[in-house]
């Protein structure tokens, strides 16, 4: 795939506790559930490498709601292995069909698998995770699913039926349904902590696997015939900022996943989730690069119609090298909602960075420090009402380090208590971090992205949040931290607040450029 190499030219609840504390532990269980799993893979200091069986598993299933309504819902997990049939890892679970497109769900799903005869195997597991929207009734917006699949393990990939429960905890969403589920083999590989840095050859991608990250700025100019759920006219563009993920095919395609929430426009709340194919070839080559893409997934929120949340996407693009590992993109295309009114030309610029570069074996071989961190945070948020509420978000973030003690990051925050169901917030920036002494680290952020829905007065969406945290070393790879910011939006008269952080942070070392 050229452009993701530098060098195109190449191959390239408890009764005795209060409600405010009961909302925290069930923060940080999410949060542990999916971060746990890395005590299994650390203790040998002797092993450069560890792989860890993982699956990437999506699911879909049509959910009951009061009134008979019926839901088709989404979801797809990543589950890496953690040892004797358990697996666990972070999930996202959103509304693709019906009335209520806008619904997201992000969070933790723990696991347990065994084969039974033949190829016949049995799953079965538990979701927690916080999210809402689509004006469904999630209460605080605590989803829980337990589940029990029966697979049929074809060697490469199992599918076969899933039997779940879909309940929100402080909500009147409580649904039993089949579904159907799929789920592909892969490995996570990592180097732990203590060899960060060191030389070491890695064979193949390491971590989730991802050859380069975008951070995303667009608006979309809705149709004529696009009308809100109110039936009212779309005044202007919208904005939105987002991220997305890719992966290389071939020498020329490509797939990944993308995100994206309203930062303006008047709907704040609106967010989209989708799965996206391209291909691209290099015409100047370390120079330009020419693309199209497709993608489909869900969206909604923010009194956009969408319908159930169906949403499909097409682009082409072009893609300019600044530096070896940077490039600008530049993006035009059109957005369709087919079970709503929704239909848009959209237009993005967005800075792509090359994260691992599996073809260019002229780069020194070197390992990158990443961290993947789950918590829960509290603030005080307006909300639209006038009234000033608590609100408990569950948090996802990804830390990558380009220096000893400076990183970029993405963030996915989403409320799970505090009468906030469907508030989701999407975030990017930097931060620095050092150790102070012995097993205690201090670090800082600064952040802005996207925020709405579940009734918060965000203000348009637009939002930054700095903060700062301290950090202990609790194992070779994991810390807990505590951390204390600002939330606010960027706009006047809206959210405006101080933040209070606990996270688990599991920290390990992915390939640089130049493995081969």
């Amino acid at each position: 795939m050229t452009s993701l190499s530098v060098r195109p030219q190449m191959r390239p609840r408890s009764p005795g506790l209060s409600r405010h504390l009961r909302h925290w532990l069930a923060g940080i269980g999410m949060a542990t559930t999916g971060l746990s799993w890395a005590q299994s893979g650390t203790d040998s200091a002797t092993d450069p490498l560890v792989v860890a069986p993982a699956r990437i598993k999506v699911g879909i299933e049509k959910v009951k709601l009061p009134g008979d309504e019926k839901m088709g819902l989404v979801g797809t997990s990543y589950l890496i292995d953690a040892g004797h049939g358990f697996s666990v890892g972070p999930a996202v679970y959103g509304a693709i069909s019906g009335q209520r497109g806008g619904l997201f769900t992000v969070g933790a799903e723990v696991s347990y698998q065994r084969r039974i005869a033949g190829p016949f195997t049995v799953d079965a597991g538990f979701y927690a995770g916080g999210g809402g929207g689509g004006a469904a009734p999630v209460g605080g917006g605590l989803m829980l699913r337990p589940h029990v699949d029966l697979l049929w393990d074809f060697g490469p990939f199992l599918a076969g039926l899933s039997a779940s429960q879909v309940r929100f905890a402080n909500g009147d969403i409580n649904s039993h349904q089949l579904g159907l589920v799929w789920s592909a083999k892969t490995d996570f590989r990592y180097v732990p902590r203590d060899l960060i840095g060191k030389r070491s050859e890695i064979s193949g991608r390491s971590g989730i696997g991802f050859d380069r990250v975008q951070a995303v700025f667009g608006a979309y100019s809705p149709r004529p015939s696009a009308k809100r759920n109110s039936g009212a006219d779309y005044e202007g563009k919208i904005g939105f900022v987002g991220v997305r993920l890719e992966r290389a095919v071939t020498d020329h395609l490509y797939w990944g996943i993308e995100a994206a929430g309203a930062a303006n426009g008047g709907v704040a709340g609106y967010a989209e989730y989708l799965g996206t194919l391209g291909t691209e070839t290099t015409v100047w080559p370390n120079k330009l690069t020419l693309g199209a893409r497709m993608a489909v997934g869900m969206g909604g929120g923010g009194d956009v119609s969408v319908g159930g949340g169906l949403l499909l996407k097409g682009g082409v693009y072009g893609t300019v090298r600044l530096t070896r590992d940077l490039g600008l993109s530049i993006e035009g295309g059109v957005t369709r909602a087919p079970q709503g009114s929704f239909k848009a030309l959209h237009a993005a610029a967005s800075l792509n960075w090359i994260l691992d570069d599996p073809t260019d074996i002229t780069a020194p071989l070197r390992n990158v420090r990443t961290e993947w961190v789950g918590g829960v945070e509290r603030y005080d948020a307006l909300r639209r009402d006038g009234s000033t509420r608590v609100l408990q978000n569950d948090t996802l973030k990804a830390n990558r380090f380009v220096s000893p003690h400076f990183y970029l990051t993405g963030q996915a925050h989403s409320a799970y208590g505090g009468g906030a169901g469907g508030y989701t917030v999407g975030l990017f920036g930097a931060g620095v971090q050092s150790k102070i002494w012995g097993p205690v680290h201090a670090g800082a952020e600064m952040l802005i992205g996207a925020a709405g829905g579940g009734g918060v007065s965000t203000q348009g969406g637009a939002i930054v949040q700095p903060n700062a945290y301290v950090g202990v070393d609790i194992t070779r790879s994991l810390a807990v931290r505590v951390g204390a910011g600002q939330v606010k939006s960027l706009r006047q008269g809206g959210l405006n607040s101080k933040v209070l952080d606990v996270s688990v942070a599991f920290t390990f070392g992915a390939a640089g450029h130049g493995y081969r």
